[in-house]
């Protein structure tokens, strides 16, 4: 049996080619300067740039990177999820790699895992290089997640964090498609703290969170913690059918001052018509999206396929084999 590092680093990569070299150097000259072991677990998520070719040199010259190579692009959760079932540490770092979150806050979060938290997370007091449109839906996302969903999800907070291997291992067991890992790390509780900062501008590359994808990852976060979109279906349906009732005699009293032809009987049909037609097909779309996901769970698909490793040991491999949580993450073997 191999040693196993102290501490993992998990850095999903999708095109990230100008940012890997000085990620490495970055997370190396902080985790060699706590002078215990670690490791990098890179998961290279269907990169179509040279990112793939820059980890497996870095692979190459420190075995202590661990490359984790997609079949194609399955998304930044999944890509995480990935490397959090490949990590061997003690405690488990998550961090991008576009070096918005500062590899060196790592050393913090160390001293409060250190002092007894089973969780860590990295709060966002400042971000730099964003638009005010960027920030502005990040923080009504934060705070309208915090309003309707079922558990504490700290407010301002990515998936830069820390977490102990116990965290992870219940993290780990939890195979559900669509994921929040945010959301799912508050689900799990133990004994959690923040600790802040500012969060730079991307050093080089494009956001891989453009609004479109922003929306997806809001609705899994509502869907996957929260019934408050369902549950909202019973007020509107109250609040029409009092509103209707309400109307009924409103109108024959109006009509029989002003006349029959107020309001005129087929235009006021059509405008209820139109309105309650909208409601329905906006509460049947909701509905939809919770379907949707019970139909990703019923098929029972690996949530990733790997097309290659590196640096990661069959001890490893083994372990996600014999876990129970193998029959969904169908790992590739070595290649």
């Amino acid at each position: 049996m191999e040693d196993r590092p102290r501490y993992s680093i998990v850095a999903p990569i999708y095109n990230e080619e100008g940012n890997i070299q000085l990620l490495y150097d970055r997370i190396r000259a902080v985790m060699d300067s706590t002078g215990e072991s670690w490791e990098l677990v890179a998961i290279n998520d269907g990169s179509r740039d040279r990112s793939l070719e820059l980890l497996e040199q870095l692979a190459r010259d420190d075995k202590r990177v661990k490359v984790i190579n997609f079949a194609r692009n399955f998304g930044h959760q999944i890509a995480v999820t990935a490397g959090l079932d490949h990590a061997s540490g003690e405690a488990v770092v998550i961090i991008d790699a576009d070096l918005q979150d500062p590899p060196e806050l790592i050393l913090e979060m160390i001293e409060r895992w250190k002092a007894g938290y089973q969780v860590v997370y990295a709060v966002r007091q400042e971000r730099k290089g964003e638009s005010w449109f960027k920030l502005l839906t990040a923080k009504l996302f934060y705070r309208l997640i915090y309003r309707i969903t079922d558990v504490n999800i700290p407010m301002d907070t990515g998936d830069f964090r820390l977490m102990d291997k116990k965290v992870v291992a219940v993290l780990n067991s939890m195979r559900e498609h669509n994921r929040f890992i945010r959301g799912m790390t508050s689900w799990i509780g133990f004994k959690q703290t923040g600790v802040s900062y500012v969060r730079e501008a991307r050093h080089s590359g494009e956001t891989k969170y453009p609004l479109k994808k922003m929306v997806r990852f809001a609705m899994d976060a509502v869907t996957g913690f929260s019934y408050f979109p369902l549950q909202i279906m019973v007020y509107v349906a109250f609040v029409l059918g009092l509103l209707a009732v309400l109307a009924i005699p409103i109108i024959a009293i109006l009509r029989l001052i002003l006349g029959y032809e107020f309001l005129g009987g087929q235009v006021t049909t059509i405008v209820l018509l139109l309105i309650v037609s909208s409601f329905q097909l906006f509460f049947l779309f909701v509905m939809g999206q919770y379907v949707a996901r019970i139909y990703d769970e019923a098929r029972g698909r690996p949530l990733y396929i790997v097309a290659s490793r590196l640096n990661v040991s069959d001890e490893v491999v083994g372990r996600i084999r014999l876990s129970s949580r193998e029959a969904r993450a169908a790992p590739a073997p070595e290649t």
